[in-house]
């Protein structure tokens, strides 16, 4: 017979007493233009605690006329990908976080997110995937460079590899072909630590790679630690490569878990994790384009000027100024992937973003994990979300996968990472 723990009974006991029923028509609160219910308070929110469950001979599902493959499993929390020149590709492991600093409810709800995830070590290491003779099978799978602290973002630019670790961003020499990596790297410059409540530090490099873009969390979900835990937080960095030097490039986003740059252009863009504890369909989580000196909202309002009256004191002047984002992803659906899409992922999926949607643990029905499509139209999005890879939770209402990062590759297929099976997915064309 199966025993659940003291702390589960009563961590269930809490979290379902708090809110109410939940809306299940989740269509509403997507898009450009969704509609937000009223704000709904209670003692914690509503939760499910996800079951892990192996996904034995089992795929995760994708569209008619394409196809999945496991390309590597036993890896140690793949959370980022990157493809490079030659093809290789490169697998960001490990988990980050200082749980030594958290006040109280933060560690229950630690404790219900670590159900939905994997128990394996965090890697704090890059693993090379190498499919030499280009039939699919990625028969090479190697450790690249070890001893990282929580590697997440992952870019490069003409010879420079650059990794957002949880506490600096460093730079690697690389040289097309190499499996390991020459020598330890060279920090580009530190990045706030302290506490860490949201340790990813996504990361993207401007075109001309002059300048590195740096995704940075909030250190709480209102404010509850205080301004001064907040210095440098819920922003995205301006970082020179050169130099290190950095400024805010945008403001207010309150966990801004993936960057990328639109092909073609130099916009920035990101999907954002936004607060928690407004009932089980607010706040939605939302892609936008970054502008520069942009605030967008957090924490004194979401969505644009919805103020959040629990945030005290209030600053109506930054309210008044906080910008819509572009695009409502869903309520607590976490995205932590973005990448944007090309004509190599057939018509339907030619052009848009490919979101990785971790899933939510603070919904008694679940939302996200999946990987959807947003498609773009004159280079804005366009309509509602396609799903392109889903199954990863069971009719019985397990889960077999979260996924987190994605990554087109330019020769035609879907790059997925899955934290919680510690397996990356390759998703291609069959037609």
């Amino acid at each position: 017979m199966k025993h659940t723990s003291p702390l589960t009974v009563l961590t269930v006991a809490l979290f379902l007493s708090a809110c109410g029923g939940e809306d299940q028509n989740i269509a509403q609160s997507l898009g450009a233009d969704p509609k937000l219910p009223e704000p709904q308070r209670g003692l914690l929110p509503s939760m499910t605690i996800a079951d892990p469950a192996n996904w034995g001979e089992e795929k995760p599902t994708v569209p008619e006329g394409y196809a999945v493959t496991a390309i590597a499993t036993d890896l140690k929390i793949p959370r980022q990908t990157l493809v490079l020149p030659n093809g290789d590709i490169l697998v960001a492991e490990g988990r980050g976080g200082n749980a030594a600093k958290l006040k109280p409810k933060d560690v229950i709800a630690g404790y219900i997110k670590a159900q939905g995830n994997t128990s394996v070590k965090s890697g704090n290491r890059l693993t090379l995937l190498r499919d030499a003779d280009g039939d699919g099978t990625y028969e090479l799978q190697t450790v690249f460079a070890e001893n990282l602290n929580a590697p997440y973002g992952l870019a490069l630019f003409e010879g420079n590899l650059y990794v957002a670790n949880q506490d600096a961003l460093v730079r690697f020499d690389y040289q097309e072909g190499q499996t390991e990596a020459s020598g330890p790297p060279t920090k580009v410059t530190d990045l706030p630590s302290e506490i860490n409540h949201h340790w990813t530090k996504s990361l993207a490099v401007s075109p001309d790679g002059r300048f590195l873009y740096v995704g940075i969390g909030s250190n709480s979900n209102i404010t509850e630690r205080g301004m001064e835990a907040e210095v440098d937080r819920a922003l995205v960095w301006q970082i020179d490569a050169e130099t290190g030097a950095h400024k805010p490039y945008a403001t207010g986003l309150r966990n801004p878990t993936a960057l990328a740059i639109q092909p073609g252009s130099d916009q920035l863009w990101a999907v954002v994790n936004e607060r928690d504890e407004l009932g089980p369909n607010l706040v939605p989580d939302y892609l936008t384009s970054v502008r520069e000196g942009a605030f967008y909202g957090w924490p004194y309002s979401y969505w644009g000027q919805n103020v959040d009256d629990r945030v005290r004191p209030q600053n109506p002047d930054l309210v008044a100024a906080a910008i819509k984002p572009d695009y409502a992803l869903g309520p607590h659906v976490a995205a932590l992937g973005l990448d944007f899409s090309s004509p190599v992922m057939g018509e339907q999926f030619a052009e848009g973003v490919f979101v990785g949607e971790h899933g939510s643990w603070n919904r008694e029905s679940p939302s996200g994990y999946k990987v959807v499509f947003v498609p773009f139209s004159n280079g804005r999005p366009s309509g509602e979300p396609v799903d392109f890879v889903t199954g990863f939770q069971t009719s019985d209402a397990k889960t077999r996968g979260r996924p987190v990062g994605v990554t087109v590759d330019p020769s035609g297929a879907l790059i997925v990472a899955d934290d919680l099976a510690n397996t990356v997915w390759r998703v291609t064309r069959t037609q």
